[in-house]
This record gives C-alpha cells, structure tokens and sequence, in this order.
C-alpha cells in the first residue's frame, strides 16, 4: 500500500510538471504571435510619420504667406542694430509742379492710387498759356502759308522768320508745361477758338501717389508741388549710426529690416553719410530693401540690422526656416506641388542665418515663412493617419 501510494504521488507530480510546461509553451507561442505584428505596426507608423508631407501650389503657397529661398553658400558676419526710418527711394519719386502761375480745374487721381507713365494727373489753366496757344496758332498758320507761297516767292528774310516764329511759339508752349501730344492736338485743329489755356500735368513715371495737396479752384504758382509719385517697389531705410558703428561697415553690406507684420526683408547699405548731424551726433547709413508686399511705408519707424566683417562661406539658412519636430531641427523642403519636413544638422548662427551641415543640399527650395503653419499641418496629417491605426 505504502509503495502504491508513492506510485500515484510521482505520477501526479509528473502530470503537473507537464501541464506547466505545456502552458508554458503556448504561452510563449502566443507572445511571439502578438510581439511580431506588434514589431511591425511599429516600424509602419514610424515610416509613415517620417514621410509625412503637404500637397500645395504655388498660388496656394501664395495665398498663405508662404515664402521660401534657395539654400546656398553664404558668408556668415556679425552683426548691430541701429534705429532707421522708412523713406521713399527718392531716385524712383517724382514731383509735379506747374511752370507758370495757373488755376486748378480739374483733379484725376487721389492719393494711393496707383498710375502709369503717360497718365493725366491735374488740369490747369492760365491766361499766359492762353496766349501763347494763339501765339502758336497764328504762327503755324503764317509758317504753313510762307512755306506754300516757297523760296521764289517769298524774300529769305520772311521765309525765316515765319519759320522761326512758329518754332519759338511751339518750344513756348512746352516750356509752359503743355505735353507734346497737347501741342499737336491743338495745332490739328487750327482754331483760335481753342486756345483756352487748359493744359494738363501728365505722370512723368508710374508709381503710387503719394502726395496730392492741391485743391479745385485754387490758384498756384511755379513750383508748387500739387503730386508726387514714387515707385514703391523698394524703399530706402536711413538707420543712424554711431561713429564707430559707421567705422565698421561699408557701402554693400548686408543688411536686413523688420516691418510691423514681422517679415525681415533683406537689403543692403547703398550710401554712407560722412558729416555727423548737428543734432543727433549720428551718421545715416541709407539701405535699400525691396517693398514688393508693401510692408514699408515712408515714415515707419523700423529696427535695421547691420552686417559687419565676414566669415568663410557655407551653407546657410535665414533662422526662420528651422523649427523643432520631434526634438530634432527641421526644414521644409519644396519639390513641385509637394512640402515634405526634412531633419537637419545645424551648425553655427550669425546674423539671422545658420549653418546647414546635413539632410538638405544646395539648390534645394527651402520655406522660410509661416513654418509653424506646415508644422501644425504636418501634425494633424500625422494624427489623422494614427486614427486610421
């Protein structure tokens, strides 16, 4: 009995021995059936979340705000802030002012209105242009008949002075301010009648109207300035300097300006002042930026920051373009209709500008404004696709 009862014991051990390894098994089984696809899943949603990428054109990039920049080469410098002032580049800004006393009758543009070369701005009219416009129309007609009558018939003297006659009264005119095109109208006519001393004042350039101090009736002299036009497409910036500041920097260098909708717009310094101001003790450095989106306007008040020396070249970004994802720095890279975020290396920074040492080439269309935009578009494109998880 006692040894049959040892039997069953070891046969019950036995049995529960294998029944633990058996559980054991398909319990090991089971955990690489659920660790492999899980592995996989993985390894997909992370493929997927470094493709991630944004459909756009161009006009679509446009009407975001986004802009962007070529990656290449550039030399790295230090840099300084100096206080500057919007101006108009005078160099594209006209003023137009009567030549001869005149009254105001008639007002063709308005201030900001945008006008070409050629286009009517203001209508006058003067007793002295009255006058010379039938001096004019005499003339003509006295040279025309001369001329027919001809050299056999007419003496020398006559003949010449007709001629010169109707050259003075035509060159009078101009000098009057009546455009070219006024004068051959008048003279097509050839009605005294018409000589009613209305001429008008034609934009000498296109550009914007940016002054319009003139008023219906009103009568003006010589000189006065009733429009201006100025060519917006660049303006000046005149930031003032210290003079070891001034010391530091020469014409050509680069600079960059901040408007009010936080854009920075490059540019470079065109002209340095070389006698101080009387007042300020300061010297003007005059930059040159461009103004295609109208963020500059005469008169605004803008930080200048100013390059000074040089370094090695190297492939550089403006800092805008890079911003963190996933802790790591990134660009977005345009190719055709196409944004894809793109991991980098960074080097150095100086002057608003870094060093790209890997993950994009030169060449590459880089987006340097509204970047936290595609990030935030990146982020829900990559959430949406988790879902679908």
């Amino acid at each position: 009995m006692r040894n049959y009862r040892k039997l069953n014991s070891g046969i019950g051990l036995a049995i529960i021995a294998f029944g633990t390894l058996t559980i054991a098994a398909c319990g090991a089984s089971d955990a690489e059936e659920k660790t492999v696809p899980a592995a996989q899943a993985e390894d997909e949603h992370g493929e997927e979340e470094g493709g991630g990428h944004i459909e756009m054109t161009a006009a679509e990039r446009g009407e975001k705000g986004i802009k962007s920049v070529t990656l290449g080469m550039r030399k790295l410098s230090g840099e300084f802030i100096a206080p500057g002032e919007v101006t108009a580049n005078r160099y594209k800004t006209a003023q137009v002012a009567p030549r001869i006393s005149a009254q105001i009758i008639e007002r063709h543009v308005v201030r900001g209105e945008e006008v070409g070369e050629g286009a009517p701005l203001v209508t006058l009219s003067s007793v002295d242009m009255a006058e010379a416009q039938g001096a004019l129309i005499i003339g003509d007609k006295e040279w025309r008949r001369v001329r027919n009558l001809g050299r056999d018939v007419v003496s020398e003297k006559r003949y010449v002075e007709a001629e010169v006659a109707r050259q003075q009264a035509h060159a009078k005119l101009l000098s009057f301010g009546m455009a070219e095109q006024e004068v051959a109208a008048l003279l097509k006519t050839g009605d005294a009648s018409k000589a009613t001393g209305r001429f008008i004042l034609f934009a000498p350039q296109a550009g914007t109207v940016v002054r319009d101090e003139f008023t219906l009736g009103e009568f003006v002299d010589p000189g006065r300035v009733l429009v201006e036009i100025s060519d917006e497409s660049t303006v000046w910036v005149e930031a003032r300097l210290t003079a070891e500041q001034a010391g530091r920097i020469s014409i050509g260098a680069p600079a960059r300006v901040k408007s009010n909708a936080d854009h920075w717009e490059e540019g470079e310094v065109i002209q340095l002042q070389h006698a101080l101001d009387e007042t300020t003790r300061t010297l003007m450095a005059r930059i040159e930026i461009s103004n295609d989106d109208d963020d500059f306007h005469a008169g605004q008040f803008v930080d200048a920051v100013i390059a000074v020396g040089a370094s090695d070249e190297a492939l550089a970004l403006p800092e805008s373009a890079v911003v963190l994802m996933d802790g790591a720095p990134t660009v977005f890279r345009i190719e055709g209709d196409e944004i894809e975020p793109v991991s980098i290396e960074t080097g150095a920074a100086s002057g608003g500008w870094i060093v790209v040492n890997s993950g994009v080439a030169e060449g590459d269309e880089i987006v340097t404004e509204k970047t936290f935009l595609l990030k935030s578009l990146i982020q829900k494109t990559k959430m949406g696709e988790g879902h679908g998880h």
